[in-house]
């Protein structure tokens, strides 16, 4: 009886027979030196190895998709970003089909765009509305715009790449996460509710609180903008809030708390 580690050995000892068949194949058709063919054996690697590992493990369903990553700065052109393969799932079966027999075909597309947004983003990788609408679900961009207007009315955030950049003219995700906070919800909901780390919730609402004490110091905004390290505007969408919101009442006190402590430190 051969056991698993056994056969994983074998595995390893085929996949090093066809990395030395690899290397003699671009030695002598193309003249490469061993440091080079050893690089491209590696870019090879990179650019396929998630390919492979997927196969076995995908459910019918589900695809293999290339998305940009996230850690892709918003200012830098789709044809430049460093891409990231991720495991989507079209079609789930039954869950899906409940869905559709239930709710009917906008709310099964908008459901699937919930699930596989945050399967991209959960996996590294940020979806873009031209992804959804034209490679993924084959329906037109304002059709998917509408979607995600309707799911932003239910306070659903989808981890696209415009949302979570903040890029054009989508909403404003950390906006909405201060709101949900002075609205009374805690760190873990509101992650939870728009596909952010607690942490990345915590640091928002730290800078709107270091905003309105600023503002309550009589700084202007773009001194504000410059001292907390934020947009102009995005330091004005804070203030706004804080001004015209109806902030629940243990936030508003909490509020008030961290005013009159730094007024004394001041």
């Amino acid at each position: 009886m051969i056991n698993n580690s056994a056969l994983q050995k074998w595995d390893r000892l085929k996949q090093k027979q066809l990395d030395t068949q690899f290397i003699n194949e671009l030695q002598a058709g193309m003249n490469c030196s061993m440091f080079e063919a050893k690089a491209i054996l590696n870019v090879v690697y990179k650019t396929y190895q998630p390919f492979f590992d997927n196969q076995a493990s995908m459910k019918p369903g589900q695809i293999c998709f290339e998305v940009v990553g996230i850690e892709n700065s918003p200012k830098k052109r789709l044809s430049e970003c460093q891409m990231k393969t991720v495991m989507l799932t079209l079609d789930s079966g039954e869950e899906d089909l409940l869905v559709r027999e239930k709710n009917g075909v906008i709310a099964l597309r908008q459901h699937r765009l919930i699930r596989i947004c945050n399967e991209a983003f959960q996996q590294g990788g940020l979806l873009t509305v031209e992804d959804l609408a034209n490679r993924l679900l084959n329906c037109g961009e304002s059709t998917i715009n509408r979607d995600i207007k309707a799911l932003k009315q239910q306070d659903i955030v989808l981890p696209l790449r415009s949302t979570i950049k903040d890029m054009g003219k989508a909403i404003t995700h950390r906006e909405l996460i201060v709101k949900h906070w002075l609205l009374g919800k805690e760190y873990s909901e509101i992650a939870r509710q728009t596909s952010h780390s607690v942490e990345a919730v915590a640091n928002y609402v730290d800078k709107f609180r270091r905003v309105v004490c600023l503002a309550k110091d009589n700084h202007e905004i773009k001194t504000i903008a410059f001292l907390v390290k934020i947009s102009v505007s995005l330091a004005q969408q804070y203030y706004d809030l804080y001004q015209n919101l109806e902030i629940v009442e243990h936030r508003r006190k909490e509020l008030d708390e961290l005013l009159k402590k730094t007024q004394v430190q001041l």
